[in-house]
């Protein structure tokens, strides 16, 4: 599975961007996905989750609830990430990753096989 990543910027605290995550290779609704992001000088943290392996499954780190939304486009093999209220602590490199783990551990990047190359999404306050 590859995965492209897209849709990163520059954006004011309060503002709106979509992440987009294109995968190629294998349908990914065989796969969990995911968000993470990874900013200067911190470990890379979990952001957002969605599954179709046993349902329709939706999980978020608590940072991120009520603001951020995932959702897949199975037809297209799309992942997305809409990402409203922003703060300047949302500032990072995000990436999308996929994999087959349980879906227990579905919030540790080991948990994911393949990842996406990073999109920079700056805040500014």
């Amino acid at each position: 599975v590859q995965l492209q990543a897209s849709g990163g910027g520059l954006v004011q605290a309060g503002g709106s961007l979509r992440l987009s995550c294109a995968a190629s290779g294998r349908t990914f609704s065989g796969y969990n996905m995911g968000w993470f992001r990874q900013a200067p000088g911190k470990e890379r943290e979990f952001v957002a989750a969605i599954t179709w392996r046993s349902g329709s499954r939706l999980y978020y780190s608590d940072f991120v609830k009520g603001r951020f939304t995932i959702s897949g486009d199975t037809a297209n093999n799309t992942m997305y990430l809409q990402m409203n209220s922003l703060k300047p602590e949302d500032t990072a490199v995000y990436y999308c990753a996929a994999g087959g783990g349980i879906l227990g551990t579905l919030r540790a990047s080991t948990s994911y096989n393949y990842w996406g190359q990073g999109t920079q999404v700056t805040v500014s306050s």
